[in-house]
Formats: structure tokens, C-alpha cells, sequence
């Protein structure tokens, strides 16, 4: 706990947020605290360390906020990490087994001592003692994640921020005891699609209540979230494209699940060889609509919602593609890279440039710049025609057209 956060240890950056947290649980009805702490007493030696060192410093009591308080300003860190024996300590504090008691237990360190948290986890189980440990580590290694996962629900907090905020919401959890679990769903039905904005509104308004990223917790399952039991909601998820629940319930004094079916996979466009032209935007709409979904920058990838879609690739000329979306596949558009078609004219010209179609067709690609003499376009292969006449000159006879084709990565000049 003497290790540095910013200018300060993690132990004093602790002390101060959790004085904080103790001083807002005033006023609460039937609120009992008290306080163990450990690893305090005995300073450590190359030869010795005490694995007793942890003492219940202020018993459960109503209103015995400020002896707690001033009891943390105290605290000085000198020995181990006793984890499970405080652990089992802890289940004789207690004054009422019948009560719902919690334990909140705050390390930034993992066992130090012979004895395993797990096996004392089990023990006290066994015994019928039913007590639920929140455990926050301090910008421990996630790699001891699984020393803390058997003893109950286990919080990251990488730096002083992240830890006001984890245990502000461990705290909420332990006192409001109405927690709600939002499952986004595979197509499977299993709740691993995450990564997405949610907004959630109460019931038939455009009040905005809560906003939340969803988040997989580290056992990689939805994160837990407090809301008010009191009010019915309407949840909307910013996917692509949006879906959403309405009129929600929640149930006070359990654990809510929220069910919604969000399957989604990846879309990426590119071109069949390496290029220097990506500099290319992609139009993507559900299929059988006209309203742009979503503008995707050629060569990223994009998450949407299962499903077929309509691209429209913004090229010259424009490419068009019916797309499938699969569960958490990558469906990728190829199309051919361009090449370049660069005009030079001793005077300024008038005309557009057409894709030759079958049937002798021509559809129009871009229009000549009309106010330069040397112009270049980027296009894909294919067979073109420009049609132009001489800006100065004013007949339609001097109307002039050449064919030309282009190749991928190919550059080609015309005289007009």
C-alpha cells in the first residue's frame, strides 16, 4: 500500500476515498459498520512476518461514523497481507448472522501468509455463515485474479478514479441490494456481444436516465449496475443498427437479468491488391431501405447487427453490393484497385467522362473540370469514354470523344 498513485500512496489515496464513502453511509436506517483491518501492526523483518496481524478496530455499531473515520487516518501500513485469516476473523465480528452481512475487502496485495482464502471461502460456507465479500484490488496484476474469484465478487481498480468509482457501486450493491444485469445476446442466445452505448430512459419518455458502456466483467460475463427499482424503463441500445426494450421492470431485493437479442458481426470493404487511393467512404443501409445506416472507412471494420445490407461504395464509378452479416464473422467486399486517367489540353475544356456498359450504354462517371487544362481522376478498371468539347470554342461541332481503359494501379495520360 506504500506504492506511488500520482503523487501520492495508494494507501493515503485510499484512506482519503474511503472516508469519503464511510461519511456518505450516514442517516442510512439499519446500517451497521465496523472495521477490520490488517497487515498494520507488526512491522515486516527479513526473518519474520506476522500472519496474526489483523484486529477488528471498531465493532458494528449504529452511528460510529467518525470513530471509524478517525481510526482509518490512523492507518499505517507495516506488515503483511493476512487475506484468510482476516477473511475468517471477519465471520465472528458480525453481531446477527441473521442479518445480511457483507464484507468489503480492499488489498492491493495477494496471500501472503500459508493459508489459502479459498479453502477459508469454502469453510465459512459449509458452517451455514453466509457472508458475500465485495474484493477490490488495487492495481493488482490480473493474473491473481483466480486467488480472489472463489471468495467472492472481485473488482479492478487500476488507479484512484476507478476506485471511487468501483466502490462507490460495490457500496450501492451492498445497501440497495437490487442489482441488474444487462445480457446482450448472440444469435446462440449467449450474453457476449458488449462494447456498445446504452441509454436508458424511464418508460415512455425521452427522460434520459442512465447512460452506461456495457462491459464484460473479468469472469466475461455482464457487468452489474444499480438502478432505481422504483421506475419502469426503456432501453436502447446504440448497435448498428439501434435496438431496443421497452416498459422494463425491476424487481427490488434481486438480481435482474435484462434479456435483448443483439447478434452482431463485421463488415470490411477493401480493394484485391494494395493501393495508394483508400481514401474512400462506403454507404451502408438495411436492405430494402433508402436512410444511410452508417458512412465506414474503406478498409475498417465495422460491427453491425446480423443481418443483409445495402453498400454503396464511393468510388467512381460507384460500386453497389448486397452484403450478409454473420455472428461474429468478418464479411469482406473486394473489389479491384483503381487506377489513375490524367488529361492535359492546351486549353480549357467542357465534358464528362462515361463507363462504357453493354449494349453500348455509357453511364455517367464525373464531370471535366472546366476551369483547368491538366486534370487527373481515380478510377476502376474498366472501359471509359470522354465526351468534350473546347471551353472557347462555341459549336457543337467541335464536340470530341476518345475511349480508354484503365487497369489497377495503372496510370494513363490523354491529350484532349
Amino acid at each position: 500500500m506504500n506504492q506511488k498513485w500520482g503523487r501520492e500512496t495508494r494507501l493515503n489515496v485510499a484512506k482519503d476515498i474511503l472516508i469519503k464513502s464511510i461519511d456518505s453511509l450516514r442517516g442510512i436506517p439499519n446500517l451497521e459498520i465496523g472495521l477490520r483491518v490488517y497487515g498494520h501492526q507488526s512491522p515486516i523483518t527479513a526473518t519474520y512476518q506476522d500472519c496474526a496481524d489483523t484486529k477488528l478496530e471498531v465493532p458494528f455499531a449504529k452511528g460510529n461514523h467518525d470513530y471509524i473515520i478517525n481510526k482509518i487516518k490512523a492507518v499505517r501500513a507495516k506488515g503483511t497481507t493476512p487475506i484468510a485469516r482476516s477473511l475468517e476473523a471477519s465471520a465472528g465480528d458480525f453481531p446477527d448472522r441473521n442479518s445480511r452481512n457483507i464484507i468489503i475487502l480492499i488489498t492491493d496485495g495477494v496471500e501472503a501468509c500459508d493459508d489459502e482464502p479459498c479453502v477459508i471461502a469454502d469453510k465459512l460456507r459449509a458452517k451455514g455463515i453466509t457472508i458475500s465479500p465485495f474484493v477490490i484490488g488495487l492495481g493488482l496484476d490480473m493474473s491473481y485474479l483466480d486467488q480472489f474469484d472463489c471468495i467472492g465478487n472481485y473488482k479492478s481498480a487500476e488507479d484512484p478514479l476507478a476506485f471511487q468509482a468501483v466502490l462507490k457501486n460495490v457500496v450501492n450493491q451492498a445497501l440497495v441490494n437490487t442489482t441488474v444485469q444487462i445480457n446482450l445476446n448472440t444469435i446462440y442466445g449467449t450474453p457476449k456481444e458488449t462494447n456498445v452505448t446504452m441509454f436508458l430512459y424511464e418508460a415512455g419518455t425521452k427522460n434520459l436516465l442512465y447512460t452506461f458502456t456495457h462491459t464484460l466483467n473479468e469472469k466475461n460475463l455482464p457487468d452489474t449496475v444499480i438502478i432505481d427499482p422504483s421506475k419502469k424503463y426503456d432501453l436502447i441500445v446504440k448497435t448498428l443498427p439501434q435496438k431496443s426494450k421497452y416498459n422494463i421492470s425491476i424487481q427490488r431485493n434481486t438480481h435482474n437479468i435484462i434479456e435483448l437479442d443483439t447478434p452482431q458481426g463485421l463488415l470490411q470493404v477493401t480493394f484485391d491488391r494494395p493501393t495508394n487511393n483508400n481514401y474512400i467512404d462506403v454507404r451502408v443501409m438495411e436492405k430494402g431501405e433508402h436512410k444511410t445506416l452508417n458512412v465506414q472507412k474503406f478498409q475498417e471494420t465495422q460491427e453491425y447487427i446480423v443481418g443483409e445490407y445495402e453498400i454503396e461504395i464511393l468510388t467512381l464509378p460507384r460500386r453497389y453490393r448486397t452484403v450478409e452479416i454473420e455472428q461474429s464473422a468478418t464479411t469482406t467486399v473486394r473489389i479491384d484497385a483503381p487506377g489513375t486517367v490524367n488529361f492535359r489540353s492546351a486549353k480549357e475544356v467542357t465534358g464528362q467522362i462515361f463507363e462504357v456498359k453493354d449494349n453500348n450504354e455509357f453511364e455517367w462517371v464525373c464531370d471535366l473540370d472546366e476551369n483547368v487544362t491538366k486534370d487527373s481522376w481515380t478510377l476502376l478498371p474498366g472501359n471509359y469514354k470522354v465526351v468534350y468539347r473546347k471551353k472557347h470554342l462555341k459549336s457543337t461541332n467541335y464536340t470530341s470523344s476518345k475511349d480508354f481503359s484503365i487497369h489497377s494501379n495503372k496510370s494513363i495520360t490523354i491529350n484532349l
